[in-house]
């Protein structure tokens, strides 16, 4: 069947070829598929159009007795890039990230570390603008998470843009009145507006199970800090969150942040995805939920689900967990294969160990994939090996190894695919593998090293295909094409 593709390919220029399949068997892999990088260029040039966000783009939100859905949108849908070329744009995206993955670093060594709760205390003076580095004009170059979702607080609802972060348990938004804070595109949540904001007092189950917490005028006050020095403190309190117009949950706990400060320029707050107690999944009691994020460059959207029947076609994993990190997903990856060949890797690089160390989590907040070096120099050096045809490119920024393809309108690049527990295998798009830098015809491997224990699945490798986390079964899918 391959070799009868392969005929019809070379007779017709218009045929979809065989070597696209992305069959869910490993015995049906080709070796290697072609990469539209006419496409790929195009959209490099629309992100940085004038354009604006549609409203009426919105897809419309609905819910019965098993499940929820919201529309998901890429960043550049609501924070237009402020960018001269696309070159800047991906160098400003690609410090976003190092300083997430620093984060999420930070979080697991910080776990695994003899530190308790009952050791952390919030800061005692509020900090001002000038303590960071210009927060606001920090916040509009870094920019805020790559994906939003809409949410409803309060009663009336209120609709507020929110980052979607499956690295983070702690919900919050902006609140009025504020000490300092960050632009967004919606107006600041006021809780005197609601019926059902509740303040948390500081004895209450809620309150303890932050990592940092104080009590101030009797009720419970939170702060969450992230990598770069950004943070969010304010009231702990209990609120309404409703998805579109018929579906609410009452009395979840939510952040009143009144000084927000930092890298969330855009968005309202953050929707916490994790698996931690606190997270929104764990409040509403949802026995799954699943994410398609589309092309970050692209103007369209899709959906967050919540208690959605997983796809029929899913390429399944185990999930993970970390008892000493509850918040991270972490899913049995086994090894990684290019060009039809698998990589040379310990199973050990992958796995987690006894002390909580290792391992490897699918994180919606991360752009590029980061492996452990050893990982990822066996994966570079392959790919490299399979495309001495093509004109090098060089560096850019942490990304080593690029192409040159100018000149080129379709090339044939090597398969990358991931191979999980259980004998399941996910091929990768080559847009997920290989990516813009600029508008010139630059593109790079999107993986990069990391000389930390902890290996991240991003969402560049996410994109285009449904992620399904199964809480109830411990399963995590993967459907391409799903969005």
């Amino acid at each position: 069947m391959a070799k009868f593709c392969f005929f019809l390919l070379f007779i017709s220029l218009i045929f979809i070829p065989c070597a696209l399949s992305r069959s869910l068997s490993s015995s049906s892999h080709p070796h290697s598929q072609f990469f539209d990088v006419a496409k790929s260029l195009e959209k490099t040039t629309q992100v940085l159009s004038p354009t604006t966000f549609q409203q009426e783009a919105i897809k419309t939100t609905h819910f019965n007795s098993s499940s929820i859905s919201v529309s998901i949108y890429p960043r550049s849908a609501l924070v237009k890039p402020n960018h001269k070329d696309y070159s800047t744009l991906t160098l400003s995206r690609l410090e976003r990230d190092s300083t997430r993955v620093t984060s999420l670093t930070m979080k697991l060594q910080f776990s695994l570390s003899n530190f308790t709760h009952s050791d952390l205390k919030p800061v005692n003076n509020m900090l001002q603008p000038e303590d960071l580095q210009t927060p606001i004009t920090s916040g509009a170059s870094q920019g805020s998470g790559e994906y939003f979702t809409r949410l409803g607080l309060g009663e009336p609802a209120k609709e507020f843009y929110m980052v979607l972060d499956t690295g983070s348990d702690i919900t919050w938004v902006q609140c009025e009145p504020c000490s300092d804070c960050y632009q967004q595109s919606d107006p600041i949540y006021n809780p005197s507006g609601s019926t059902t904001y509740s303040r948390i007092s500081c004895d209450a189950a809620q309150c303890t199970a932050l990592e940092v917490s104080a009590c101030g005028t009797q009720s419970c006050l939170y702060q969450v800090s992230y990598g770069d020095g950004s943070f969010t403190v304010g009231e702990f309190a209990t609120e309404t969150v409703s998805f579109g117009k018929s579906g609410s949950f009452p009395k979840v706990a939510v952040g009143c942040g009144h000084d927000n400060e930092g890298l969330f320029v855009g968005a309202a707050g953050l929707l916490a995805l994790g698996g931690g107690a606190l997270s929104l999944p764990t409040q509403i009691k949802a026995s799954s939920f699943s994410y398609c994020l589309v092309d970050r460059d692209s103007a369209s959207s899709s959906t967050l689900e919540f208690n959605s029947a997983r796809p029929g076609a899913s390429v399944t994993a185990p999930l993970l967990r970390n008892s000493r990190r509850s918040t991270f997903f972490y899913v049995g990856l086994t090894g990684i294969s290019v060009g039809g060949k698998m990589l040379s890797i310990p199973a050990s690089v992958f796995q987690m160990d006894g002390s909580g160390n290792g391992g490897i989590i699918v994180d919606s907040g991360t752009a590029v994939t980061r492996l452990q070096s050893s990982a990822y120099n066996a994966l570079r050096d392959s790919f490299r090996k399979l495309t001495t045809n093509l004109p090098s490119g060089g560096q850019f920024a942490l990304f080593d190894t690029c192409y040159d393809l100018s000149s080129m309108k379709r090339v044939s690049v090597p398969t990358v695919a991931f191979h999980f527990s259980g004998g399941k295998s996910l091929p990768l798009h080559p847009k997920n593998y290989l990516i813009p830098v600029d508008s010139a015809g630059k593109f790079c491997l999107a993986f990069a090293p990391t000389e930390g224990s902890l290996s991240i699945i991003g969402n560049i490798q996410q994109q285009g295909t449904r992620v399904s986390y199964d809480l109830a079964n411990n399963l995590v899918g993967f459907s391409p094409d799903n969005c």
